[in-house]
Parts: C-alpha cells; structure tokens; sequence
C-alpha cells in the first residue's frame, strides 16, 4: 500500500472508531453529546493517530488495538482544540473550516465538551484491551503525563503567560514541547506500547516523536504568517495579533525553517539507530510534518 493509501485507510479507520467511542447525539445530554461528535469528528489531518498506527504496525500491534490508542490520543487532541479557542484562551471563531465549538454552540457547552473528551479517551483506554496490563496502566500514565501541567495544559499555561513578554530560544523551545511536542511523542509511543519494542526501539522512537513534535509546531508558526486563512481552516495571523512569541518572530522566517529541517533530520536519525526493519511509514511522517502546506 502506497503512503497515501496507507494515510486514507487510517484516517478513516480513526473516523470510524471515534464514531463508535463517542455517546449518541440522540443519548441524553443530547447538546453535550452533539458537541463531542461536533468538535472530534469530520475534520482534521489525524497525524497523532498516523504517529500511533505507523509506530504500532512496525511494532507488529494489532489494528484493532491502535485503533483504541488513536482514539484516545486524538480525543485529547479534539478537547485541547476546544479549549484553546474559547474567548478565555486565544478567542477563535473558526477551526478545520467550521465554526469553533464555543460559536457553533455556546462557551458552557464548549467547556463541558471539552471536559467530557478528556475523562472518554482514558475510559476508552482504560476498558479496551490493546496491552497486557502493566503496559496499559503505562499507557495511561503516558497520556496523562503528556496532556497535563508538564506537558500539554502546561505548555498552553506558558504560552498565554508569554502573551507581550519576550522569549528566549530555550524557553520558546521548552514551551513548545510541552504544549505541542508531548502529546505527538506520546502517539508514537503509544503505538509503541501496542505492539512489542524492546529498550532500543523504544529509546530510539521518543528521540523521534521529541523531535517530531517540536518541528511541528516550527512548522505551525511559519504557516500562521504565509497561509491563508481559507488554506489553514482556522484564522490566519493571530498569533502575531496577540503578541504571541513564535519561532518566526524570536528567530526569523529562514532560522524557523533551518530548524525544523534541521529537527526532521533528527526524527530520521533516531529512526536509524531503531533497530527497525521498516521505518519508512515513519519517515514518510516526518517529511509530511515538515513538508505539510496546511
């Protein structure tokens, strides 16, 4: 299967175990349900569920079982998209081409939908088998670790807090781990989990999601400022409205760009020394973080 095949089959695998996962609109609360469906499902490039299928497949995981590790990664994802749009964080009225959660049905609602998703993906991963027991409960400390205050919600702390005051690369770096990078490793090394590493494996893929992740949110930055609004589906520029350090505006245009070239070398370097026959799914992920207009 060639890599787009290969994408398509697994966005829609992700669509339809998220459909399944998720409680029916017509099940009471009917608008918090509408909600959930409203705000994780129809829309999104799905990369962390790719991370979490290419790694578990050169892993030997069963899909079935990726399919519960990608469903509980981008439920976290979908309620951290929620949550940052609303008036309280960065105030946006638009995300994958739709009205945000928040406009489409209101603040309150928003708030609990993104609460809800949150508590589902570790119900979801706490009561589907895709690991022995002592590597689930790993899994969900994985999660946890990567979407709480020393990962994601912390990164998202530090980067409303940094709104009008300089950063320094360092700190610009740490931020940007935390609030994109942890959460795209964990998808590699939840997939990782699904199947079977050993130590060399597992060292190997953090080294590549780390480095992943931070070149995603370079990249991020960069098309904030050369895409469009109608190209990106949510609104161009405003991370520069807000007086929001990015790596464009502490390094500039080229340096931003060096680096997450320079990040995507890093990704293939770990992959290299993985010990795995075929990282190429993985590989093609890289180029696809880097490489992506959108």
């Amino acid at each position: 299967m060639d890599f787009a095949a290969w994408m398509a089959t697994v966005q829609a695998r992700t669509e339809t175990a998220l459909g399944r996962f998720l409680p029916a609109a017509a099940t009471a609360p009917g608008r918090l349900h509408d909600g959930m469906r409203y705000a994780a499902l129809g829309g999104g490039k799905r990369v962390r569920p790719l991370l979490c299928h290419a790694a578990g497949e050169v892993l030997g995981a069963e899909a079935e079982r990726l399919d519960v590790a990608a469903c509980a990664v981008e439920m976290i994802h979908a309620y951290s998209l929620v949550h940052d749009d609303l008036p309280c964080m960065d105030d946006d009225v638009l995300r994958r081409g739709k009205p945000t959660c928040h406009v489409e049905f209101d603040e309150a609602t928003a708030l609990l939908v993104g609460d809800a998703l949150q508590t589902l993906a570790f119900q979801v991963l706490a009561e589907q088998a895709v690991a022995d027991p002592a590597r689930q409960l790993a899994m969900l400390s994985l999660l946890a670790r990567a979407s709480g205050s020393r990962g994601m919600a912390g990164g998202q702390a530090i980067d409303l807090a940094s709104i009008g005051h300089p950063l320094d690369e360092a700190a610009l770096r740490d931020m940007h781990r935390r609030k994109t990078g942890a959460l795209l490793q964990a998808s590699v090394l939840m997939g990782a989990a699904t199947g079977h590493a050993d130590d060399r494996a597992l060292n190997a893929l953090s080294d590549y999601g780390a480095a992943l992740g931070l070149a995603f949110q370079i990249v991020d930055d960069i098309l904030d400022l050369t895409q469009a609004t109608d190209k990106l589906g949510k609104t161009a520029g405003k991370d520069l409205d807000a007086n929001k350090p990015t790596y464009v505006t502490v390094l500039g245009m080229h340096e931003a760009r060096r680096q997450a070239e320079v990040l995507r070398d890093q990704a293939l370097a770990a992959l290299a020394r993985s010990g795995l026959d075929d990282g190429a799914r993985l590989a093609w992920l890289a180029d696809l973080v880097v490489e992506r207009e959108s």
